[in-house]
């Protein structure tokens, strides 16, 4: 057997799992691939192995995956884990459910984040590191062991595209017709807007799902919001987006988190007019989710009937999304791993998809 065993066997392919168990026989990598496209774990649920080399293996690599889930919470159509790493770090993911039943996983893609945006929760751990492809692939695993997944979205934790590599990769895995053969039109890659990798994106030809998070299209406004933007301004933005456009990519999102008092006004519906302008683009709107110690309120009912109704003068394409996983801190902008020994450890619980047009 071989001692330098990787810490995850999710993202190999059946040679590779091979080599990197010294196995006799190839097909025995093969049929341990299949077991972890299935969800296993563990060397003693693959029960067409034998006895004896199932314990062989389980006593060089007790599990084959790197994580384990350490806490689920669970609202209405919502579910969130948080997910041990191998170092101790935590990180959190979600399993929504739309009105069509249709299963999208959330995924992290970094454990916290630096992009330092004042109204996201997760901003506020910092950046401790980048995910590596087997655990971005294992927090699907485990999400996909509670219920068969179609849609995926890196909207979690972190910013994809500094860490677009590790990503990528494991898009490519998703997608392979002998794991889960996801389309990858029904796999989002979202951002703050890192140019960068929006072109990069743009230069694969690969059709997955752009979604930018632009909150306000106002430069004063958004660079006070969002750091990001001091380094990549609107009129760079714009740029990048009709460059993606123009490769070929396809009709992509605008997100806008609404924060009452800031970005509801008929001034930002003018601005966000002006910047969508010849983009292919539908502008999604999200109230602001609740966040401990952040300094912004939701908006309400009345201050986004006037918001919406300024962009219906203007002509501005958009959806409504109706908030998911709130009460668990699992919606868009809440996730925020805490102290590992703040969690309850294993506490068993007995596309624009999500969205409706105006």
């Amino acid at each position: 057997m071989n001692d330098k065993l990787p810490l995850s066997l999710f993202g190999l392919s059946a040679d590779q799992i091979s080599e990197a168990l010294n196995l006799d026989k190839k097909f025995q990598g093969k049929q341990i691939f299949q077991w972890l496209v299935k969800g296993a774990t563990t060397f003693d649920e693959m029960t067409n192995l034998s006895k004896g080399l199932r314990e062989e293996l389980t006593a060089k690599m007790p599990s084959v995956a790197s994580s384990k889930v350490i806490e689920t919470q669970v609202e209405g159509s919502a579910t969130k884990l948080a997910i041990q790493l191998f170092d101790g770090n935590v990180i959190e993911c979600v399993l929504l459910t739309d009105k069509n039943d249709r299963k999208t996983a959330c995924l992290s893609s970094q454990v916290g984040c630096a992009m330092g945006c004042k109204f996201c929760k997760t901003a506020t751990m910092g950046m401790a590191r980048n995910l590596s492809t087997e655990e971005i692939i294992e927090q699907y695993v485990h999400l996909s062991n509670i219920t068969p997944i179609s849609h995926i979205v890196y909207m979690g934790m972190g910013e994809p595209m500094n860490n677009m590599e590790n990503v990528l990769r494991s898009i490519h895995y998703f997608h392979d017709e002998d794991t889960y053969n996801i389309s990858l039109r029904r796999i989002t890659i979202s951002t703050c807007g890192i140019i960068p990798g929006i072109n990069k994106l743009a230069e694969t030809g690969l059709p997955i799902k752009l979604a930018i998070s632009l909150v306000v299209a106002d430069d004063r406004t958004r660079s006070s919001l969002m750091p990001v933007n001091n380094l990549y301004p609107l009129d760079k933005l714009r740029r990048a987006l009709l460059n993606f456009q123009h490769k070929g990519g396809k009709r992509f999102t605008l997100e806008y988190c609404m924060l009452s008092g800031v970005n509801v006004d008929e001034y930002a519906a003018n601005r966000l007019a002006d910047f969508t302008k010849n983009l292919d683009a539908v502008v999604n709107l999200i109230p602001w989710n609740p966040a401990e110690d952040l300094p912004f309120e939701t908006p309400t009912t009345q201050e986004i009937k006037k918001f919406t109704a300024f962009l219906d003068d203007f002509r501005v394409s958009y959806t409504r999304r109706y908030t998911k996983g709130r009460d668990i801190n699992g919606a868009c902008g809440q996730l925020a791993s805490k102290n590992i020994s703040d969690y309850e450890l294993y506490n068993d619980v007995d596309d624009d998809d999500d969205d409706d047009d105006k």
